[in-house]
């Protein structure tokens, strides 16, 4: 799929007038736009089918301080809703109140990512929920006390017994539940996806500009593919930082170095500051940094090529970006049991 991605942005790229944001045809800008056409249906393992009542059993978790052992924080105080389900801060901060090493990364179409964490230490979303909720600096909650103070709830109980017969309250179970509501945590249609549809007014003719920039001669589509806009690979983008990143775990592999998986672009206008050290406040800041190709050292990434954009451009670039965002983010918080 992303040999054919690369094949028809080549296609379309070479006949475009760049330089001077003029369009190709319609049918091959209508060949592009499919590539980034959002699915309708959100995939769940065999091993974890959906249910609304396993994905709300799953969104209370998440909510509930319980989990965590000063009864202080819950997964959403790292991955809020009004913020894309990140934070506005640089860098995550953890249960005893201290900034831990990275920013919080967004738990925003998990359902479509793999493997998770900027590393890309976690192979599965269960895997996932249970690295910040255990962790001493982030949650520092322990299932040998988290299972036993669940059971003492009824509602709770009762949930856990209907859902998982014959298992009920379990360390298993309740990162099965967890993962399930994370799974729906889809961003909302954006202009950009009524755009795709077929609504040529849904954005500006700027915003038009910049989805050729994105896909030529900005060349953000190296990494920032599909519908979610990412490629879920790790990259070194040439950020100013001392982490290895996913050289922790490909130790061999020279382009480790300071490689961090891609993130989606979703929603991005709630979800500043960005990368993995929230290092770069706003847009016109990434923006930036990728047009000086950032850091050059050994790892870094083939396609942080420099490039230039005339201040017109790198408008129409950032008002392609914001039209990623959802119209409406509404996330109703759960009443939790007593």
């Amino acid at each position: 799929m992303k040999r054919v991605i690369f094949c028809v942005v080549s296609v379309v790229v070479y006949a475009l007038g760049l330089t001077s944001g003029v369009y190709a045809s319609d049918k091959q800008m209508e060949t592009l736009k499919q590539l980034y056409k959002r699915p309708l249906y959100i995939p769940f393992p065999k091993s974890a089918p959906y249910s609304p009542q396993l994905a709300t059993l799953g969104k209370k978790l998440f909510f509930d301080p319980r989990l965590s052992g000063a009864k202080n924080m819950n997964c959403a105080s790292c991955h809020n809703p009004s913020f894309g389900f990140e934070t506005p801060v640089a860098l995550a901060v953890g249960a005893a109140n201290a900034k831990l090493g990275r920013h919080a990364p967004t738990t925003l179409n998990m359902a479509w990512v793999k493997p998770f964490f900027w590393d890309g230490r976690a192979k599965t979303l269960e895997d996932q929920a249970e690295g910040p909720l255990t962790a001493e600096v982030e949650m520092n909650g322990k299932f040998s006390e988290i299972v036993p103070e669940l059971k003492e709830i009824a509602e709770y109980q009762k949930w856990f017994d209907h859902l998982f017969p014959g298992k009920g309250i379990t360390r298993e179970t309740i990162l099965t539940a967890i993962a399930t509501y994370e799974r729906t945590i889809v961003s909302n249609w954006s202009p950009f996806d009524r755009w795709v549809e077929g609504n040529e007014t849904a954005i500006s003719e700027s915003a038009k500009k910049g989805f050729v920039l994105f896909n030529g001669k900005a060349n953000c589509v190296a990494c920032h593919t599909g519908w979610n806009f990412t490629d879920n690979k790790f990259h070194d983008i040439g950020a100013d930082t001392e982490d290895i990143g996913r050289a922790k775990f490909e130790p061999n592999n020279p382009k480790a170095m300071h490689a961090f998986k891609t993130p989606g672009l979703r929603n991005l206008t709630q979800r500043a500051p960005f990368t993995h050290n929230g290092s770069l406040s706003n847009l016109e800041a990434i923006v930036l940094h990728y047009e000086t190709g950032g850091i050059n050292r050994p790892s870094r990434s083939v396609d942080m090529i420099p490039f230039t954009l005339s201040d017109t451009e790198r408008e129409d670039l950032i008002n392609f970006l914001i039209s990623l965002t959802a119209d409406k983010s509404e996330v109703a918080m759960p009443v939790l049991p007593n």
